[in-house]
């Protein structure tokens, strides 16, 4: 985790959201994204007012609405599985625009898509103002078990390599003119499917063994120690709060 490591998530910039500690931005989301979710159906004003939370925070970060919505196309197939649940639900049926839907179903598409929604947009918001060597520390600093974070690190590093090794080979395919056009190809790309699996293994045993060389036993040491003070604690915690008072106004009112 020594070395930076942009994301395409990530959208540089120098805003107070951006300068907050990676541990006290991942808390923050983590309980916003529990808050919503204890958060009652019914209410329906509570979620427009988390929204309207979400939107403060995009806008103290400098992130475009534009570049927010664009990242949560993501959430298209849980949407697309939303919209069907008033259809093949069970229950109380009423009449909408001449469509026989569950009531039970309605309230269920709601509820996954408000809270989905407004998940992913707390998650899109956390990868646009940290980047994922941040991310890390940040795991770490949270005293996540090492072995995750390891794996985690591992994976962030090496998932670009074998996308380029992954590139590397389509152009040597079609420098040799091979286009896959329908199932006769399969075979092609299988055995280059094959190939990449075994260039990745043998590129992690190489890796490994040089680690091990190098004094590796299971650890990696942590160079950059992470810290926040009670002003950035304050600063980052001030959205849950907001949000969990919305949340027990939601179950009281």
């Amino acid at each position: 985790m020594g070395a930076g490591h942009a994301h395409r998530l990530y959208r540089h910039g120098h805003s107070p959201v951006h300068g907050l500690p990676p541990h006290t931005k991942l808390a923050a989301t983590f309980a916003f994204v529990v808050v919503v979710v204890s958060t009652p159906r019914e209410a329906m004003w509570a979620f427009g007012l988390y929204a309207l939370l979400l939107a403060t925070v995009a806008y103290a970060a400098r992130v475009p609405a534009a570049f927010l919505l664009k990242r949560m196309l993501i959430e298209v197939p849980f949407v697309a599985f939303a919209v069907l649940m008033p259809f093949v639900a069970e229950g109380e049926r009423v009449d909408v625009l001449g469509l026989s839907l569950s009531v039970n179903g309605l309230w269920g598409a709601w509820n996954v898509l408000a809270k989905g929604t407004l998940g992913v947009a707390a998650s899109v918001l956390l990868a646009s103002t940290t980047e994922l060597r941040e991310l890390l520390l940040g795991l770490q600093r949270l005293k996540l078990p090492p072995l995750l974070v390891q794996i985690a690190s591992f994976m962030i590093r090496y998932g670009d390599v074998i996308a380029d090794e992954m590139r590397r080979m389509r152009i040597a395919r079609e420098s040799r003119g091979f286009e896959a056009r329908g199932v006769r190809h399969w075979g092609v790309l299988a055995k280059s499917a094959g190939a990449l699996f075994i260039r990745s293994y043998e590129r992690g045993e190489r890796v490994h063994l040089a680690m091990v060389s190098r004094g590796y036993a299971g650890s990696m040491p942590v160079i950059d120690e992470v810290t926040a003070s009670r002003a950035q604690w304050s600063y980052a915690l001030a959205l849950p709060c907001a949000a969990l008072v919305v949340c027990l106004l939601g179950w009281v009112l």
